[in-house]
């Protein structure tokens, strides 16, 4: 699934947008934002793929924004502008759609990144895959590099820019983020449930409502789902049920 987000001051064009999203089975609509300053708190706590961004918006515009991220996610720029057409590839938009916007020239657009998303995350689910018979890996904590075995990890807690590994015997706090240490994990063994949670598939002992139960230290443990992962969460379960 892939997630997007809307940035647009206009309400028409952000209901337009949301129609189209919702018609294309691979994205997922996480927000609409009618500023760049409120996109910026989605994006602080959640996993974005692909933005729609207008470029004419009070205080910030949508360039500016781009411009101010060390990291963006795609972006398609959407505006009645058609004189920002270069600028906007400049700065490696996937994009440029004119206001009103069809819905076959949006198609277009979301299917190039689509298929860029789709290469993207195969070519690091590769690279950081886990050598043949590979167990374990080396954290950083208390100023020493920690082994940590794959089948020893209960779920994985974020906290501002630490984790928390949680160990069935013990934990290790390492600083780095969740989506760094999430791309270094093996996909097959870890699933991300929450923004702030990871958890070890085969530790899973049952799911309750919007809950994950672990056990931990001989008590149930109850992590929380969140609902931008609760789908993926889901077609993991589906897969596995008798």
């Amino acid at each position: 699934m892939i997630n997007t987000l809307i940035v647009d001051d206009e309400p028409l064009a952000l209901d337009v947008l949301e129609t189209y999203i919702e018609k294309i089975a691979d994205l997922k609509l996480v927000k609409r934002c009618t500023n760049a300053l409120e996109a910026l708190e989605v994006l602080q706590k959640e996993p974005i793929d692909l933005i729609f961004l207008d470029i004419q918006m009070p205080q910030i515009t949508g360039i500016d924004f781009l411009k101010s991220l060390a990291d963006p996610p795609l972006v398609i720029f959407t505006t009645a502008y058609p004189n920002y057409a270069l600028e906007g590839f400049e700065l490696d938009a996937l994009d440029y759609l004119l206001k009103p916007i069809s819905f076959d020239r949006f198609l277009k657009a979301v299917n190039r990144g689509v298929d860029q998303i789709k290469l993207q995350r195969a070519r690091l689910s590769q690279a950081q895959a886990p050598e043949e018979g590979e167990d374990y890996f080396f954290v950083k904590a208390d100023k020493k590099l920690v082994k940590v075995n794959y089948a020893d990890i209960l779920y994985i807690e974020g906290l501002k820019d630490y984790v928390i590994i949680r160990l069935e015997l013990s934990r290790v706090i390492t600083l780095q983020t969740m989506k760094s240490l999430e791309d270094k994990l093996p996909q097959q063994k870890f699933k991300r449930i929450h923004r702030s949670f990871i958890v070890n598939i085969g530790k899973i002992h049952a799911i309750i409502g919007n809950m994950v139960e672990v056990i931990e230290k001989g008590q149930p443990k109850h992590l929380p789902i969140g609902k931008n992962y609760r789908d993926e969460l889901q077609e993991l379960i589906d897969k596995s049920r008798l």
